[in-house]
């Protein structure tokens, strides 16, 4: 059965409103994924659902109705309010009117990848946007990567922006946050996963590298690229020749051309 808030001023419509701040994402443990699409990927990965908010507007679709079926009320609460209250609380500009709250609390595990006879990581350094993290996310599942890393001094995983930017991929590809540097080595070095880092200094186009093998790929800072920590610990520096006047690729572009290469090496694509 759902339950119906209608006062601004009720808890949960407090507590949803502060899960726009880091630090109330980390004390809760939990965060939100807004929009239909949204829910409906979380809702079909392993990611435990807490409470599913929604308006009077969306009940009578037939996608909401399928929600439904998913969702068990003993285990997740279902609460329906007014537009106004939703309008308050969403981080959209255009509200679709559903939004589900989720326990960020991973079962994954970083040791899991040493099942992969192959890995193909990519591994966010200190990337600070979290359009440019959630994008990258999504391209990393497109592919088919093992897994991405990001290092502290990445945007929040568990941030609106994050979270929509990724476009529900965050659901169904392991993500291991707030890694160091000197965590990330020892994890390659000890399990011989090359790590290959893309610098604009020193380094030799990217169609040179091989992928073929077990390999962690580094895509640095928007402004100063990948750190000097993870640097010297690159078995190969590698860039993407501009042709044009621009000085560089966005961070996104830039991993979407790498992976597609180490994707096209590794044979996964069919190329018809």
């Amino acid at each position: 059965m759902s339950e119906f808030i209608s006062s601004p001023h009720n808890p949960i419509v407090k507590l949803v409103a502060s899960l726009r701040l880091k630090k109330r994402r980390d004390e809760t443990g939990l965060f939100i994924a807004e929009g239909i699409r949204l829910v409906e990927e979380a809702l079909g990965s392993c990611w435990k659902a807490h409470m599913l908010i929604y308006t009077s507007d969306i009940k009578e679709t037939q996608r909401f109705q399928d929600l439904l079926t998913k969702l068990d009320p003993r285990d997740c609460r279902i609460i329906e309010v007014p537009t106004n209250i939703f309008e308050r609380i969403s981080e959209t500009e255009q509200p679709q009117g559903v939004m589900l709250l989720i326990d960020k609390r991973s079962s994954n595990k970083l040791e899991q990848l040493i099942d992969h006879e192959r890995p193909l990581i990519a591994i966010l350094d200190a990337v600070q946007d979290p359009g440019n993290v959630g994008t990258l996310i999504r391209t990393a599942d497109a592919v088919g990567c093992t897994a991405v890393i990001l290092t502290r001094g990445c945007a929040d995983l568990f941030s609106g922006k994050t979270v929509r930017a990724s476009m529900g991929s965050i659901f169904h590809l392991p993500v291991y946050p707030d890694m160091s540097p000197v965590e990330i080595v020892e994890f390659m070095e000890r399990h011989k996963i090359k790590l290959l880092a893309t610098s604009l200094e020193s380094s030799d186009n990217y169609c040179s590298a091989d992928f073929t093998d077990r390999v962690a790929i580094i895509f640095g800072n928007e402004g100063n690229g990948v750190s000097k920590d993870l640097l010297e610990h690159s078995y190969k520096r590698l860039h993407i020749p501009i042709i044009g006047k621009a000085e560089s690729l966005n961070v996104s572009a830039a991993a979407a051309v790498i992976l597609y290469e180490a994707v096209r090496q590794r044979g996964w694509l069919a190329c018809n």
